[in-house]
């Protein structure tokens, strides 16, 4: 087996954003030596005058002398521009090893792995769950799909970003967990927030109720983190945005039908939140559901209002 990617190591990265950031940030502090790149200069910036980062001036330079190449990318289509339009995997050293940090889908994910092994490149998709603050404080949840090898090799890296590093099997299997937990939270995040306002319009106060929920059965990430941290204040801001939480449950939904699982509550938690997607600014929090929730129940409630009277009239 190669060593491990250990303090010390050379490493691209590519993608340099909210999460981007703050993970070059920890990977310098442990000692890699990261060389990164990103479209926008500003983010670019942001790091350069920090020891241990050094500013690439393409995406193929990243790879230059670079034992493994990390990608914070949005979706599978910017990480296939990116590897094989933008010329990174043929920049890859044989022996490397490129790792897909970002929510990709598993079935892409699985065809680049073929490309990369042609060239002697080891592929590993590790999505992460926690957002920008568990980047920030090396708490995420890294889910690693990859061979055992290819596994135990990346795992001292992904340590220093990860409080949980779990290998969930072959390659593609970390974009798929990735996907269904997404499509979990935002279906949790949807009924917590109808739930929520049931209890506002009863004359319940929301913090009280909150508080009693998450110390009975129907708790959950959103009853927890999402309503008392960034709704209950009205800051809307966790940092996710809601259209990429569409597309990773989008990506969840696919995988339930390519193999034929029960998937009709998925289906139209998907329809839902799609339905916020338009109705919402393009770079609106997926916190902001509640929101389009509000407003929804708003609008049907002056058209019935109106249906009424026209019925009297």
């Amino acid at each position: 087996m190669t060593d491990g990617l250990v303090p010390g190591t050379t490493a691209g990265f590519i993608g340099l954003g909210r999460m981007g950031r703050p993970m070059v940030e920890r990977l310098t502090e442990a000692g890699y030596l990261v060389q990164g790149y990103d479209s926008s200069e500003s983010a670019v910036d942001a790091l350069r005058q920090r020891g241990g980062f050094s500013p690439m001036e393409s995406i193929a330079r990243t790879a230059d002398g670079a034992a493994a190449v990390i990608l914070m990318l949005p979706d599978s289509g910017v990480v296939t521009d990116v590897v094989v339009d933008g010329g990174l995997l043929a920049a890859m050293t044989p022996g490397s090893v490129l790792l897909d940090m970002g929510s990709s889908d598993p079935r892409q994910t699985r065809t680049l792995a073929t490309k990369a092994a042609d060239v002697g490149v080891t592929f590993i998709d590790a999505p992460v769950s926690g957002g920008v603050s568990g980047a920030v404080a090396g708490t995420l949840t890294v889910m690693v799909g990859g061979e055992p090898d290819g596994f135990a090799r990346v795992q001292p890296l992904l340590s220093v970003l990860g409080s949980r590093v779990l290998h969930c099997g072959p390659v593609g299997a970390g974009h798929a967990v990735k996907a269904l937990n997404n499509l979990l939270s935002a279906t949790h995040l949807l009924v917590t927030s109808e739930a929520m306002e049931a209890a506002r319009r009863f004359g319940l106060d929301p913090a009280t109720v909150l508080d009693i929920i998450n110390t009975s059965s129907g708790r959950s990430g959103s009853t927890e983190n999402k309503w008392p941290n960034y709704i209950l204040p009205g800051t809307y801001d966790s940092g996710f945005g809601l259209r990429l939480m569409l597309k990773d449950m989008r990506t969840a939904l696919d995988v339930a039908r390519s193999v034929e699982a029960p998937h009709e509550l998925s289906r139209r938690a998907v329809e839902l939140w799609s339905d916020a997607a338009e109705a919402l600014d393009p770079g609106a929090d997926h916190t902001e559901i509640v929101r389009w929730l509000r407003h929804s129940a708003q609008l049907a409630g002056a058209e019935s209002a109106s249906n009424s009277t026209s019925s009297k009239d």
